[in-house]
């Protein structure tokens, strides 16, 4: 059942991060072509592309985290994979992950309010909106991370009675 919802919040993130890199390709190609034609660009679209951009850098970071995708996370773990350091390894590297989350949680949640009334230039939207993606992002992790934490437990209180 978890699984499911892992496997169908994984389609949305994704889907949206393809749809939103496809908007901003085109916006940008479309800045461009309207530069060298016309010699005039709207005022949104390069502040559209870039706001698109943080946000599918932040959607991305929680996609890779919940396919344990980060190479510099991945790499000393595997090496050690199935030793008492490795299982000591992942601990750490989990407690890390959770003080990590919570303070991009915690600040990304106070920038969000500061910009509630700031408007960006081009677009007109309250900055709140793009400085969202912050805590959505942390929170999309953390769920990924305690799926990982579950993992980690149950590898601990393997059928064997390993690590016990």
């Amino acid at each position: 059942m978890l699984d499911k919802l892992f496997k169908g919040l994984r389609s949305v993130l994704y889907g949206f991060s393809v749809a939103a890199m496809s908007v901003m390709l085109v916006v940008i190609f479309a800045q461009v072509v309207s530069r060298y034609l016309f010699n005039w660009t709207p005022e949104w679209s390069e502040e559209l592309a870039r706001y698109l951009f943080v946000w599918v850098v932040f959607i991305g970071s929680a996609l890779i985290m919940g396919e344990s995708g980060h190479l510099a996370v991945q790499f000393v773990p595997n090496h050690f994979k199935g030793t008492a350091a490795g299982k000591a390894l992942q601990v750490i590297i989990n407690l890390s992950g959770y003080v990590f989350i919570v303070l991009l949680l915690v600040q990304g949640t106070k920038m969000m309010q500061v910009m509630t009334f700031q408007i960006s230039p081009g677009l007109e939207i309250p900055m709140s909106w793009v400085y969202s993606v912050i805590p959505i992002s942390a929170v999309l992790m953390l769920l990924y991370l305690v799926k990982d934490t579950v993992r980690i437990v149950r590898d601990f209180s393997g059928p064997k009675g390993e690590g016990r």
